[in-house]
């Protein structure tokens, strides 16, 4: 009997099966390794035999439809979305690369945690989230929560509040049901091409709530901004490492004669930015948690924005903690004063190591464990 016949038939849907037993974000294919599974943010190797590219091909082949394959043959690549038989959904990309088949395929969740189950500050969460129009900026680098939050957000808004969601995501992540809200949600490459040409569409239909999943370019960003300015309330992401950083980001796809215009549209409509970091917990309830930075509009924050005075926001953000604000150094000060995280594991993630001893210090002071 050859090797060939030895080896177990998997499908998809036994790996995907196999994610969910998990407790997966992610599951990876490769030709030549097995299955890889993102627990809690880590890569991990299931058990079995490495997976050859003809079967990464085969199971994938299976659950595909004919535009799926289509788009595989024509562009090397595919989106497209598959119901596991354990009912939980998953959005799948296959790509070529060096002549083989991969697989990278996302849980989309159902169950939304609120804010204080994902350790946000809920006040500012909870007040943010009540404002009518504006724009909500969350920010960070991938993987680090941004669409979590938007759906902690989104899923406080469906339970307290009478109105339309519209969201337009590249993938949807999780699955709302109506309660007081009524959401549509569009998924681009399924229900809509592009962001841009959601979002053209978008005030047709007489959404109050928006998420745009990511800011992408200059369309979708001035997309955003109308939105935000025509009564609507507005959620959406961008790749940013600071409060401030947000703010020159999106200044960056606009040419210097068009900035003015766009501070004072930031400057009118910006209702908070928060920027998250995943930090490794001490606690075994909570693997990771989340340090944020937090800017909300105020007078001084608008007249700053108006000025262009960016790096000046950083000032205002650790002066006006009154509002609601915070930065990185503070959040993880705070983080280490309730035990969710290990100094030393602060200081790696700490934007400034010595000032966040320094805040640690101060902790320690208040405690009486130094003088």
């Amino acid at each position: 009997m050859t090797d060939d016949a030895q080896r177990p038939q998997q499908t998809m849907d036994d790996l995907l099966a196999l994610a969910v037993d998990r407790s997966a974000s992610d599951l990876h294919l490769k030709a030549g390794l097995p299955p890889l599974l993102r627990v809690h943010g880590q890569i991990e190797t299931a058990d079995g035999a490495p997976l050859r590219a003809e079967d990464i091909r085969e199971m994938t082949w299976q659950i595909m439809d004919a535009r799926a394959r289509r788009s595989m043959e024509e562009a090397g690549s595919a989106d497209f979305s598959h119901t596991a038989p354990t009912s939980d959904r998953f959005r799948i990309n296959v790509f070529q690369q060096r002549g083989m088949v991969s697989v990278a395929a996302r849980r989309v969740q159902r169950f939304i945690s609120n804010f204080g189950e994902l350790h946000l500050p809920a006040a500012t969460m909870s007040r943010m989230c009540k404002v009518r129009n504006g724009l909500i900026v969350f920010a960070g680098t991938t993987g680090c929560g941004k669409s979590t939050s938007i759906a902690s957000c989104l899923s406080y808004i469906n339970e307290a509040r009478r109105c339309h969601v519209v969201t337009i995501e590249d993938p949807i992540e999780y699955l709302f049901e109506d309660k007081l809200a009524f959401i549509n949600q569009r998924e681009l490459g399924l229900d809509v091409p592009t962001y841009e040409l959601g979002l053209r569409f978008l005030l047709r239909e007489d959404p109050d709530v928006v998420m745009v999943g990511e800011l992408r370019d200059k369309l979708v960003v001035e997309a955003a901004l109308r939105a935000a300015e025509t009564t609507r309330l507005v959620f959406t992401t961008v790749h940013a490492g600071s409060a401030p950083g947000v703010i020159t980001r999106i200044l960056d796809w606009f040419t210097p004669e068009e900035r003015p215009l766009i501070r004072e549209s930031l400057a009118s409509n910006m209702v908070a930015v928060i920027v998250q970091k995943l930090v490794p917990s001490c606690r075994p309830d909570a693997p990771r948690v989340p340090a944020t930075e937090v800017l909300l509009s105020s007078p001084s924050v608008r007249k700053t924005i108006r000025e262009g005075d960016n790096a000046h926001l950083a000032t205002i953000i650790q002066a006006e903690n009154d509002q609601g604000m915070h930065d990185f150094t503070q959040d993880l000060a705070r983080l280490i004063r309730e035990e969710w995280v290990d100094p030393k594991v602060a200081y790696d993630v700490a934007p400034n190591a010595e000032a966040l001893r320094l805040a640690i210090r101060g902790i320690a002071v208040k405690k009486g464990t130094i003088r």
